[in-house]
């Protein structure tokens, strides 16, 4: 099952704040970036955040799962409706992804 657009677009909005928002389509489901970074992914219509430790202490909820079959386990964000909690967690994020070189 792939992801709604709706449900896609919906997440784009609820994250704008806290960055340059994009998303890419791949194999029916997106990568979510922000500010260029790739900080998730957006599969069956439910959102996953790369895991960091700073993240973890902001969650409401931890669960984690992979997104697809074959994935490393990520943070699966259930309350999407918050759009201030979803910035943060976003903008969080990025500022703590290990770098490689220019990009992350």
């Amino acid at each position: 099952m792939s992801s709604n657009a709706d449900f896609v677009q919906y997440i784009v909005d609820q994250t704008a704040d806290a960055g340059e928002i994009a998303t890419r389509k791949m194999m029916g489901d997106y990568c979510l970036y922000c500010n260029g970074v790739v900080v998730g992914l957006i599969c069956d219509n439910f959102l996953y955040i790369k895991p960091t430790e700073v993240v973890r202490s902001l969650l409401r909820e931890v669960a984690m799962r992979p997104p697809y079959d074959g994935a490393k386990d990520y943070f699966l964000i259930t309350d999407v409706d918050d759009r201030d909690y979803l910035t943060e967690i976003v903008r969080t994020t990025v500022a703590n992804l290990p770098t490689k070189g220019k990009h992350r």
